[in-house]
């Protein structure tokens, strides 16, 4: 677990990274700082009653929120109330504060966009190539990322087809995938390519995707039938 402090403009966010999660989680009393402008005596009260409504209303961001010890201004560790971005993004949507709009006028649009791909998945593949293209990727390194996208698209599909939905079985098969074309975990090789909460794919090279693609297509040749997912899982 490691400590760290994030600036939101001129104010400080306590964060936490937990390696074994892998998962950000932020200091909820900070963020209602900044949310709020007030001090963070006043923003811890404010909070307690925020918690208590929402709590009330059977708010699961809330009741799911768990405490961290977080470094305090007079130097000492102390639990504090932490959420992790989802949590910390349904909250924002509770705090009647302009600061907030932004956040929440995102969340609308990505809602709206997830209702329409479903309508023209399409328009996914449209979004894709252009957040990529975006963030600096070539044409040539973004036509293989959406081919292992189809790819593990018709992995998945097999999947299904024989039962397995849960995302954390899903998580076991992809790792014994990746162990068996680059001899490391998902775990591992996110380390090794020094990333935490980014998509493993999009910090691989052509070559790496090529591998990966290669292993994701044998894996689904085999069909995956239940006698062998059982070898896995048990």
């Amino acid at each position: 677990m490691k400590n760290a402090i994030k600036l939101f403009q001129d104010k400080k966010i306590r964060v936490k990274w937990d390696s074994d999660k892998e998962e950000w989680y932020f200091s909820i009393v900070d963020v209602v700082v900044v949310l709020t402008d007030n001090d963070f005596q006043t923003a811890r009260k404010y909070w307690n009653k925020l918690a208590q409504r929402l709590r009330e209303e059977g708010n699961e961001s809330v009741t799911n929120c768990h405490q961290l010890k977080m470094l305090a201004s007079d130097g000492k560790y102390y639990k504090t109330d932490v959420a992790d971005t989802e949590q910390l993004l349904r909250l924002i949507q509770s705090v009647p504060s302009k600061k907030a709009e932004p956040f929440k006028m995102w969340l609308a649009r990505v809602g709206r966009e997830r209702i329409d791909e479903t309508q023209d998945p399409e328009l996914a593949i449209d979004r894709a190539m252009q957040t990529y293209l975006q963030k600096g990727y070539s044409k040539d390194w973004i036509n293989q990322r959406l081919k292992t996208i189809e790819v593990r698209k018709e992995l998945t599909d097999e999947w299904n087809r024989v039962g397995i939905e849960k995302q954390e079985d899903f998580a076991i098969l992809t790792n014994e995938i990746t162990k068996a074309w680059s001899g490391k975990s998902v775990k591992e090789y996110k380390q090794f390519k020094g990333i935490k909460k980014e998509n493993l794919r999009d910090n691989m090279t052509n070559l790496e995707l090529i591998l990966n693609m290669l292993a994701d297509i044998e894996s689904d040749e085999e069909k995956f039938e239940m006698p062998m997912l059982t070898k896995i899982f048990l």
